[in-house]
């Protein structure tokens, strides 16, 4: 059986050395210890673990949040956060980075070993859903049969998330029954999203459906994803693991 790589952010040596060990005698391999964001995007770049091990309050600062953003954003990578924090500010910017799990100081060795299999169980189910849903068939046709599909009683309007609304036949989204006002584009994408809804739409299907054209990559689905999200009153689509974006049910 293959050992599960990990990555170690941490910049207390005590603790450092204490994870490496308790990881080890549990099977696990060790690629690398950083104490810094820095270093850390350096190793996973060259090392792709399994997985990373992240303290949250790396150098006393939030260093570590923002290196689980950026992971999320950039690396189909699962991490999990390592933390003594019980401030709610913190904790909130955490959450909102999508960590597939926390381990509070000071661990324990059963529990730290269960926490990484639970991630690399849901990173491993995430993927077969995202490939079994990368065979199969997205086009203008098939979205609007799913969005009917959701439609209230057959009226041709479907409800998602809270007071968000859209016409399925004019393609139009409103929120408080309120029309936004959003490029074609910035439809498509939605529709999407709200037609597979609970699902991730990965940026290949994302590409395939939005742009007729040639030419679009990742940082294109990027980019409009975030004009749109800066056009929507609440902040309803979700990140998946670098991987794509899903509009919970």
């Amino acid at each position: 059986m293959e050992k599960h790589t990990i990555i170690i952010v941490e910049d207390d040596e005590i603790t450092a050395l204490n994870l490496k060990l308790s990881l080890q005698k549990q099977d696990y391999k060790i690629l690398a210890i950083c104490d810094n964001a820095a270093d850390a995007i350096e190793k996973i770049k060259e090392h792709k673990p399994h997985i990373i091990i992240i303290d949250i309050s790396l150098q006393e600062g939030s260093d570590g949040i923002t290196l689980g953003r950026k992971i999320r954003q950039n690396y189909s990578i699962p991490f999990i956060y390592l933390t003594s924090y019980s401030d709610d500010d913190i904790i909130t910017e955490a959450i909102k980075t999508e960590p597939y799990g926390y381990i509070v100081k000071p661990f324990d060795p059963s529990s730290l070993h269960a926490t990484i299999q639970m991630a690399v169980f849901k990173y491993e189910m995430e993927c077969k859903r995202f490939e079994e849903m990368s065979a199969s068939k997205i086009d203008e046709k098939s979205v609007e049969k799913l969005l009917y599909s959701k439609s209230e009683l057959d009226s041709g309007t479907v409800l998602f998330g809270s007071l968000y609304s859209i016409d399925i036949a004019k393609k139009e989204i409103f929120y408080n029954n309120q029309k936004l006002k959003l490029t074609k584009k910035e439809s498509a994408i939605l529709l999407l999203l709200v037609a597979k809804l609970g699902n991730v739409i990965n940026f290949d299907q994302a590409i395939n459906y939005v742009w007729k054209e040639s030419g679009a990559t990742e940082n294109s689905i990027r980019t409009l994803v975030w004009r749109l999200r800066s056009k929507l009153p609440t902040d309803i689509i979700k990140n998946a693991s670098g991987i794509g974006y899903y509009i919970e049910k």
